[in-house]
């Protein structure tokens, strides 16, 4: 199948928007942190063809399906098998000291949710796996039947916002001795037959929430993306922008979070003028998150959970 067939960039035109005025100068360049099947990166070359693309991924199938799609631009396009967190070390190997642009379209791209065997959808039987790029680190099996009961709860907690993560992790600690879990058709039925009725009945599948918790653990996503946004933001030339879709409300607390930081001055209280080096680093560009329009959400229901922000860089760092 196709890359194009199979992705929908989210928020598209948003995006494109958004970069634009930082992107239009000769020379700039832009780096898509969540490359995916290249959805977004396309859009970018074919809008900006003046720019240059960087485009990260930890999936070694996303790289070489979107390498095909993105072939058509040449050395315009450098694709680069890393997890976003290290973008500063990819941009000094690539000799490019700063960035105009960066976008981060965060959580699972459409192919790794669309191939059953990779364990991300729990709407379909498949081994339990998550990792998004398959070549390193634990499964979500091994996750399962491995983690100590308590951290497991913590996991759901903290990461799935479950409320009946007790009832849950005592379910499949009870399961797991009688026989490791390999396959995710018998915890979406663990999860199913633990929860209370009521619970049953609202906010869609049952096991979204566990997955969700556990594909997070899987792939560190937040303790990457808490050291991610930051380090992208340092990046930034000044005038530089930088666009973050997140889908869940623990990644856009964190985005909202960095985001209002750069955007306040660090002076100590009282100070009747704020000297340079406390400025803010950051203008907001966006009121709150935004949010797809209803047009996009019929169009690619995957766009439902979107939140968008963005923020453009407005001086350098001054000073210790």
């Amino acid at each position: 199948m196709s890359s194009n067939a199979l992705h929908v960039p989210v928020m598209l035109q948003r995006c494109l928007d958004m970069l634009a005025p930082a992107l239009a100068q000769p020379g700039a360049v832009v780096v898509d942190c969540t490359l995916g099947l290249g959805g977004h990166s396309e859009a970018l070359l074919r809008d900006f063809p003046e720019a240059r693309l960087i485009a990260l991924d930890r999936d070694p199938s996303a790289l070489r399906l979107a390498g095909e799609r993105l072939a058509p631009y040449g050395d315009r396009a450098t694709l680069v098998h890393a997890v976003y967190d290290e973008l500063p070390e990819v941009l000094d190997r690539l000799g490019v000291p700063r960035v105009q642009g960066i976008l981060f379209d965060l959580g699972v791209s459409s192919m790794q949710l669309d191939e059953a065997e990779r364990g991300f959808a729990y709407a379909q039987d498949a081994p339990l796996d998550m990792r998004m790029d398959q070549t390193t680190g634990v499964s979500a099996a091994e996750v399962l039947n491995t983690y100590p009961p308590g951290e497991l709860v913590r996991i759901l907690r903290a990461y799935g916002e479950e409320k009946f993560a007790k009832k849950i992790v005592d379910a499949v600690v009870r399961e797991r001795a009688k026989e490791p879990f390999t396959n995710s058709a018998r915890l979406v039925e663990l999860i199913r037959d633990a929860l209370p009725q009521a619970a049953k009945r609202t906010g869609g599948n049952p096991a979204k929430r566990t997955f969700q918790a556990l594909r997070i653990e899987v792939n560190g996503e937040l303790a990457v993306l808490e050291r991610a946004i930051p380090a992208a933001v340092r990046t930034l030339a000044v005038g530089g922008r930088i666009a973050v879709l997140s889908y869940h409300s623990l990644e856009d607390r964190l985005v909202k979070r960095v985001f209002a930081a750069g955007a306040s001055h660090t002076a100590p209280p009282g100070l009747p003028v704020i000297p340079e080096r406390y400025q803010p680093r950051l203008k907001l560009l966006t009121r709150g998150a935004e949010l797809p329009t209803e047009e996009e959400i019929a169009e690619n229901r995957r766009a439902t959970p979107a939140r968008f922000r963005g923020a453009e860089r407005i001086r350098e760092e001054v000073g210790p």
